[in-house]
């Protein structure tokens, strides 16, 4: 018995260990080639939805792309008719800047069609006010907020429509474009901003281009007027963008429509005594109010919310370098307008000047980490073209063994 048992227990204990790993073992890849090709199924899923999500972004982008240069175009040759019949700048961006107050209207009409959540006007309009900070929209954080905003958006509309008076659209365009440029030096001094050669070199392109519209018809006259009031619009937009982002930050579509229409009351409340002041000291004089090219001022005023609310829109619908873009093409776009129906002929420096502006507001739209990315581009494109080469010299070297073999009257027999 004492032989017997000893013969049966390690048998026991060595047939338990024998089925149980087996069974286990099955269960965990029956599993695993279960869930494989749901896995793989989802994989393809997501990667299909991300696919058609950035083409749709893309798409979309755009299309708001065209809508912005068309805009912005058909607000500056909106301008240069109006000057026809009505040479009143102040007015005109006076009565434009008041639209503004339809932003949040127009916010709060979209996000009750697109949104199931129904809000009131007054509960959105608290929700957004809390751009303002925690106690929300008060008298002195009204003042204190929205008056040098608002100053700084009426001096550049201003400056703009001045300078259109004494230039053409397509030179007015590319200077604006220079207010890029001074976004990115008051960044860098003022938030203290990465610093970047590139957008350094870009500057200077755009300082080099102002010198030379300038000096196309040499440093007097109205072209040096121009020059120098379109360079002043686009440094007041500048300032503008730099301080909103010191002060108020990173604000949503809600927040900056509540803002623009604030700004917009504003505009009327207060700025409203400046227009009547022009009027009586004769500066900017006009007849009746029924006198005055009323299809003209709305249709400017209509481009010019379109435009801007585009801007605002664009960024968080698309890619904020298309608007950018967006902004870029309106000045070939008012070229071909000066061109084809104002039979403007451009000279040589002024040609030269303009491409020299709109390639540093090219070079400005560049990302931060444009560097790295284009040498760890270039150092792939070396190394797939190393391998294709030792590839080549391989392929040689075999052809060539294989042809001196067959000289020498050798056979070479495959090894199994």
């Amino acid at each position: 018995m004492k032989k017997h048992s000893a013969r049966v227990a390690p048998l026991s204990s060595y047939s338990s260990q024998v089925l149980t790993c087996p069974i286990s073992e099955g269960e965990e890849g029956s599993d695993s080639h279960a869930e494989t090709p749901g896995s793989e199924a989802s994989v393809e899923s997501k990667a299909y939805q991300t696919c058609a999500s950035t083409i749709l972004k893309v798409l979309g982008g755009l299309l708001v792309v065209l809508c912005i240069s068309s805009s912005w175009v058909g607000t500056t040759q909106v301008v240069k008719l109006t000057f026809q019949s009505f040479s009143c700048p102040f007015f005109i961006s006076w009565f434009s800047s008041n639209w503004n107050i339809l932003f949040f209207p127009i916010y709060y009409a979209t996000t009750m069609v697109t949104n199931r959540e129904k809000q009131s006007p007054i509960q959105k309009f608290r929700e957004c006010s809390r751009l303002f900070g925690e106690e929300g929209m008060t008298l002195k954080i009204f003042l204190k907020r929205t008056a040098p905003f608002s100053i700084l958006w009426t001096l550049t509309n201003y400056l703009y429509l001045l300078a259109l008076r004494k230039l053409t659209a397509t030179d007015v365009s590319a200077l604006y474009c220079c207010h890029k440029a001074f976004v990115f030096l008051l960044s860098w001094i003022v938030l203290k901003d990465r610093f970047m050669g590139v957008r350094i070199v870009a500057a200077i392109m755009a300082i080099t281009g102002i010198v030379m519209m300038a000096y196309a018809d040499g440093f007097h006259g109205d072209s040096f007027v121009g020059v120098a009031l379109a360079v002043g619009s686009a440094s007041t937009s500048a300032l503008y963008k730099v301080l909103f982002k010191m002060f108020l930050g990173s604000a949503n579509l809600g927040e900056v429509a509540h803002f623009l229409s604030t700004m917009g009351f504003f505009n009327l409340i207060f700025i409203s005594c400046v227009p009547l002041i022009l009027y009586f000291t004769k500066v900017e004089h006009w007849g009746s109010l029924s006198s005055l090219p009323w299809g003209y001022l709305c249709g400017l005023a209509g481009l010019w919310l379109v435009f801007n609310i585009l801007v605002n829109v664009g960024v968080v619908l698309t890619y904020p370098i298309l608007i950018s873009i967006g902004t870029l093409l309106s000045v070939p776009g008012n070229a071909a307008v000066d061109v084809l129906k104002h039979e403007v002929i451009f000279s040589m420096v002024r040609l030269a000047a303009t491409c020299i502006i709109c390639l540093g507001f090219l070079l400005l739209l560049l990302p931060e980490e444009w560097d790295s990315v284009t040498l760890r581009f270039l150092a792939n494109i070396a190394e797939k073209k190393s391998e294709q080469d030792h590839g080549e010299e391989l392929t040689e070297s075999s052809v060539h063994t294989r042809s001196r073999s067959r000289a020498n009257g050798a056979v070479s027999i495959p090894l199994a």
